[in-house]
């Protein structure tokens, strides 16, 4: 009998939840531009995080399937050898971001780690070559249902600095904020 592992913590947590409150933007033209920069930060932080969680879950969804497949083919050549095909771009399809310029690192890389790592905990990744298949599908379609999750959420969270960089936008464009003051405050952080 297969055992139902209870479902993971949606990916970025709380943190990540309070961005994708749909009343967080209620009423952000009225507030004062610091909070609305903080939110905006917050956001990318977030969204940083996300992004760094997405890519460490599916390179373990790709080596799973690639070992998958390798067996569905006969391929006999090792997983290992079949490494550097993995892992290159060409190997997958279109990137879906949305080509963000990041300038922030994510905060405790080791929390992502761990989230990653939980969404398979009776299935040991560490020695893909080793499983029985029934234990890779099940990993494949844990991982496989955790991207999609976190895809959307990150998505969300996009959407919200999108949103929040809109409204800093417009009160420059305005003349409710001032480009100079802008700077002086960035050269105080």
């Amino acid at each position: 009998m297969t055992s139902v592992s209870p479902s993971p913590t949606p990916a970025g947590g709380a943190a990540v939840d309070a961005l994708l409150d749909p009343g967080l933007l209620e009423g952000v033209e009225s507030r004062a531009m610091g909070e609305v920069r903080g939110l905006r930060r917050r956001a990318e932080q977030e969204e940083v995080n996300l992004s760094y969680t997405r890519r460490l879950l599916q390179g373990r969804l790709d080596i799973v399937r690639r070992e998958l497949q390798r067996r569905a083919e006969h391929d006999g050549r090792s997983l290992v050898d079949l490494l550097p095909e993995i892992l290159a771009e060409k190997g997958r399809g279109p990137a879906h971001g949305l080509g963000r310029h990041q300038t922030v690192q994510p905060a405790a890389p080791e929390v992502y780690e761990s989230w990653v790592h939980g969404l398979t905990p009776d299935v040991d990744l560490s020695d893909v070559a080793g499983l029985p298949d029934a234990d890779l599908e099940r990993a494949a379609r844990a991982l496989a249902a955790a991207e999609g999750s976190l895809s959307e959420r990150r998505r969300g969270v996009q959407q919200v600095m999108d949103a929040l960089a809109g409204e800093l936008a417009r009160r420059y464009r305005s003349g409710e904020a001032d480009v100079a003051a802008l700077l002086a405050d960035e050269g105080r952080h």
